[in-house]
This record gives structure tokens, C-alpha cells and sequence, in this order.
């Protein structure tokens, strides 16, 4: 069995207060995921996190996304990769201290993009993680472009480029929603293909500042996923929830949106 466990930036740190680290929270998951792998011998998992207050609002304030061309914004560049990596740091050593054997996988180290879009990634060290039974561990990141100079690669992203290859069984991206909601404020309890065009209109997009696209970009994704994934489920759950991680990892009742082809 093997599970992608993606925290939100949103869940991991306050987006609105600059290099703000919940670091009770990701202590509390990390006891989650810890426990769930001692529940279940054969479970592998793929560990990734957004960058939530760290990079997020660096690469606001340099427009990173939409490429990378003059002297100030390299160096706009380097400053992203660095407040990335430093949330990366803080996540891998909360995890590694709850005893979850995570190796952190810088993905700027070898991503490149062509126009924005992920096209290439090591998988060698991935291959090496899962195959001794470590956790591997991704993050939001900037990338080189060969159009474009330089971009962003959210985890989303680098989840639908692993997953193309490793074939998981289940995606959990953890925010601090309960769901996908609709106008009304309800959790819309399943998204497919067919009824995506139906509830796009009214999903509600992620608060604070998010420069990859929010809630509709990550279920668009995730739909695309499921697409090429045979019976991939995509969840989008509430990780503020006490235990609600553990849970997942074992297969019991997940409350929040599933995402699936249909």
C-alpha cells in the first residue's frame, strides 16, 4: 500500500504572518504517521508539504512563477529556495524526532520545467527511499525553465509527476478545511470527472496569500491524476482533526472530499 501525505502550507504554518511554523501541529501528524506505520508493516508513504508563510510570500513578492530573466529576480529566485528549504528543515526534524525515518529530497536539485510545466525529476532516490523503507520527504520549491529562466513547482505538482510513476493507491492533501465546499458552505462529499464542470463554479478558493492556484488548481489536478492512476483516490480532508491522519493511513472512514475518476 502506498500513500502520498501532503500537509498544506496552510495547516503547517500561519499564511498570513511571514515564517510563522506550527510546530505543535506538524508534532501532533507526525505522532499520526509515526503510529500508522508501526500499524501497518507494508504501508510506504510519500511525504510532502506547501510552503505556507516561508516561501509563498517571497515568491509573492518576486513573481517567481511566471519566470525568472533579470539579476534582481535570481536572486529573488535563491531567496525562495532558501525560505523553502528552511520550512523543510523545521518539517523534516520535527518528523525525524517522532521517529518516521524521512529523507528530505531537495526537488530543485534536479527538477526542470519546460514553460512552466514539470518535466523532469530524480527518481533514483525515491526508488532507494520506499525500497529500505524510509519516508521519502518533498516540498514546495523553485525549479529551472528552459523557457522561462526559473519557476515554482508546488507539491501538487511534484505529487502528479510522482504518482505517473509510483502508481499510489491514495493521495491525502491535508489543509485546514474539511473538504471542498460548495456555495453554501457544505463539503461536496465526491468529485469526478462528470461533475467537476457542475461544482467548479462554486468552489471556494484557499484564503491567504497562495501563488499556485488555491482549491480549484489542486482538485483540477488531482482529477487529472486520477485519470492516468488506475484506481487512484484523491483526498482533500481537515488536518486539524485529532487522529483524523492516522485514520486515513489505515483505510477507516475518511471524512472530507474524495476526488476520483468515476
Amino acid at each position: 500500500m502506498l500513500v502520498f501525505v501532503k500537509l498544506g502550507g496552510s495547516l503547517i504554518t500561519d499564511k498570513h504572518v511571514e515564517a510563522s511554523y506550527r510546530g505543535e501541529e506538524v508534532e501532533r501528524l507526525a505522532g499520526e504517521m509515526h503510529r500508522g506505520l508501526q500499524s501497518i508493516p507494508d504501508l510506504q508513504v510519500v511525504l510532502g508539504h506547501g510552503s505556507g508563510s516561508f516561501g509563498h510570500f517571497a515568491a509573492k513578492r518576486h513573481d517567481t512563477i511566471h519566470g525568472v530573466r533579470t539579476p534582481e529576480q535570481w536572486r529573488g529566485f535563491a531567496e525562495v529556495s532558501v525560505a523553502a528549504a528552511d520550512l523543510n528543515h523545521r518539517v523534516a526534524m520535527t518528523f525525524h524526532s517522532a521517529g518516521v525515518p524521512v529523507w528530505r529530497l531537495q526537488p530543485s536539485a534536479s527538477a526542470q520545467c519546460h514553460n512552466g510545466h514539470l518535466e523532469s525529476l530524480a527518481m533514483t532516490p525515491v526508488h532507494t527511499a520506499l525500497a529500505h523503507n524510509l519516508v521519502p520527504l518533498v516540498y514546495g520549491d523553485v525549479a529551472l525553465d528552459d523557457t522561462i529562466g526559473g519557476t515554482i513547482i508546488s507539491t501538487e505538482v511534484i505529487f502528479a509527476y510522482l504518482a505517473r510513476q509510483l502508481q499510489p493507491n491514495r493521495i491525502l492533501l491535508l489543509g485546514e478545511v474539511a473538504g471542498v465546499y460548495d456555495s453554501s458552505g457544505d463539503v461536496i462529499p465526491v468529485i469526478t470527472r462528470d461533475s467537476f464542470e457542475t461544482v467548479k463554479s462554486e468552489l471556494i478558493g484557499a484564503s491567504g496569500v497562495d501563488v499556485t492556484g488555491g482549491m480549484l488548481a489542486k482538485v483540477q489536478e488531482m482529477l487529472d491524476l486520477a485519470a492516468v492512476v488506475p484506481d487512484l483516490e484523491a483526498w482533500i480532508v481537515d488536518g486539524r482533526v485529532p487522529d483524523l491522519l492516522e485514520s486515513a493511513l489505515l483505510g477507516n472512514g475518511i471524512p472530507g472530499t474524495r476526488i476520483t475518476a468515476g
